[in-house]
């Protein structure tokens, strides 16, 4: 997979972009494209081709511009695919229907899942998170929405926020196993299940007497969903976060006032 990951553009040329207080040349024509629309053909790019495919070259040739025009707008790839992951996080800042009347636990399961599905539909995004987010609108909007999930159930803010981050991060690793499933399929032209079964025959002649445990769990696993079921493992794990959140509130609001 990919090494790129985000921030490694100019910090404040980015806020600038992010937040549209980039200044209009007073002289000069008028730009053919504007950002929003380099933006969204570089997802347009990275959804179809993957991440590394997002060139100066590729995405100016998209719009119609020249690769030097592209520089007008951004100063170079790297802000570009930072506008990039946040311009795709709208996706994440709207709540459901009927939010106002979910509890905690409903609202929480919405924000993994909508969230699974984010990334499921922009797997280039799962290369490029890294620990230094994107300070845009979206972002931020995604970060609200999260916290209002949770907020008035006794948690503080440091709670609060480790519990957003805790999720993200649950997704984040969960969604991986699914997005590479993708990405080994497409390199190699092998499904899992066709792999399986290339080497299954092999597999059975096999001693498999040393592990006593996994000779038991495996089969009954592998009949249930072959090699791996990674939106079963992620919903399984979901729960069990949750699980764990129950216990946090409750003891939470159960605990004297200091």
């Amino acid at each position: 997979m990919s090494q790129e990951f985000s921030g490694k553009g100019d910090p404040l040329k980015l806020m600038q972009l992010l937040w549209g207080k980039v200044q209009a040349p007073r002289r000069g024509p008028k730009p053919k494209v504007s950002l929003n629309e380099l933006v969204t053909s570089a997802i347009a790019i990275a959804d179809a081709e993957g991440i590394d495919a997002v060139s100066t070259r590729k995405v100016a040739e998209a719009v119609g511009i020249s690769p030097m025009s592209f520089y007008t707008h951004v100063p170079s790839i790297a802000e570009l695919r930072d506008l990039m992951l946040d311009q795709v996080l709208a996706e994440c800042t709207e709540p459901p229907e009927g939010w106002e009347n979910m509890n905690w636990h409903q609202r929480l399961t919405y924000i993994a899942e909508n969230l699974w599905q984010h990334y499921m539909r922009h797997t280039w995004v799962v290369e490029m998170e890294t620990h230094r987010p994107v300070m845009g609108p979206n972002t931020l909007a995604s970060y609200e929405l999260a916290l209002s999930a949770v907020d008035g159930l006794g948690l503080d803010e440091i709670e609060m926020d480790l519990t957003v981050t805790s999720l993200h991060n649950y997704v984040l690793g969960a969604v991986r196993h699914a997005a590479r499933e993708q990405a080994v399929w497409k390199d190699t032209g092998m499904s899992d299940t066709e792999w399986w079964y290339t080497i299954a025959p092999f597999m059975e002649t096999l001693d498999f007497s040393p592990y006593p445990v996994s000779s038991r769990v495996g089969p009954i696993a592998g009949e249930a969903y072959g090699v791996g079921d990674p939106l079963r493992a992620f919903k399984f794990g979901l729960e069990r976060f949750l699980d764990g959140m129950t216990l946090l509130i409750e003891r939470k609001q159960g605990a004297p006032d200091q």
